[in-house]
């Protein structure tokens, strides 16, 4: 099946993916768009960098030469919010070290996550406390604008800790995050019962659900929502990997498929920013140019919908 090197080949061309040609640097000549934090007021970018897949990957490596690219991009581009956790195989560490020697540091939005539960669901509060400051000492700031509890762990236990810390403005804003639809009715309580600043959820144009409940509830409460894996687990670029980028897209400035996924996300009105991960400074440019230019209103996000679903589906054990 073809991945999304090869998508955009239909898209740019191979070459204009391989040289960063105009083509690519047309979001230079753009400007990021930004969204309000809905507990603040502040304007952070609509496009940030995932970490949970690639960067550990390369984490493993002693060769940080590809992740230290993305982030100069990144950064370079107008990017600042960076997401990541202490679970994603060393990725918080490498992400850290990395902004540390660009000098970047203390000017990213630092989204980490907090999750010391064991199998049996419970966390130690000593544990998670010592989690944290590991990842003030990796991060290398004094304070954190962001952790979240990862995957809605021993919230009875964690939760806490980190309305402290906020307490103590070591924490900037709190909240909690899940990837898992069995967990969605956990989160909603949450939502409605406990002061938080932001959850972070896994949202696609393939996979909808949040939009039924939680996402109008964010804006309800004004809670702030991260959109994590926004290509559908990597899965969209399959479903349209024989299929041109009609010439439709146009009319919300989306030059790539992966600009088309992206701006569907962030067209909803709940979305703060979404964080697609990536391991080459290409894509992070080709990402960064989906929170440029015009987004798809109502009838126009009906008809992506139709489009994509209209392709093969993908089974999500091939993702």
């Amino acid at each position: 099946m073809m991945n999304r090197r090869q998508c955009l080949g239909l898209t740019l061309g191979a070459s204009a993916a391989m040289s960063l040609s105009p083509q690519w640097l047309w979001a230079a000549q753009q400007t990021l768009g930004e969204r309000i934090i809905p507990s603040t007021g502040e304007k952070i970018p609509v496009i940030g960098l995932g970490s949970s897949a690639t960067f550990a990957q390369f984490a493993r490596s002693e060769d940080l030469s590809n992740l230290k690219e993305v982030m100069r991009t990144f950064f370079e581009n107008g990017g600042r919010v960076f997401d990541t956790a202490p679970a994603y195989g060393g990725a918080e560490e490498a992400a850290g070290k990395i902004a540390q020697e660009l000098g970047i540091h203390k000017k990213v939005f630092w989204a980490t996550k907090l999750n010391v539960a064991t199998r049996n669901g419970s966390a130690d509060p000593k544990a998670a406390r010592a989690q944290v400051e590991q990842s003030f000492k990796r991060l290398g700031v004094e304070k954190i604008d962001l952790i979240q509890i990862h995957n809605t762990g021993d919230l009875a236990t964690q939760l806490p800790i980190l309305k402290e810390l906020k307490a103590q403005q070591r924490i900037r804003y709190i909240g909690i995050t899940t990837t898992f639809p069995e967990q969605y009715a956990l989160l909603e309580s949450m939502m409605r019962n406990e002061p938080i600043d932001f959850v972070g959820l896994d949202y696609a144009i393939d996979n909808r659900d949040v939009e039924e409940k939680l996402l109008p509830l964010a804006i309800e409460r004004k809670i702030g929502v991260l959109a994590y894996l926004p290509f559908g687990r990597t899965s969209l670029f399959k479903r349209v990997a024989n299929v041109a980028l009609p010439q439709w897209a146009s009319e919300f400035d989306a030059k790539t498929w992966a600009q088309f996924f992206i701006k569907y996300v962030i067209s909803h009105p709940a979305i703060t920013a979404v964080t697609p991960s990536t391991s080459q400074a290409k894509n992070m440019l080709d990402n960064i140019g989906g929170g440029m230019g015009r987004l798809p209103d109502q009838a126009m996000r009906k008809r992506m919908i139709e489009l994509i679903d209209a392709q093969p589906y993908i089974p999500v054990s091939l993702r």
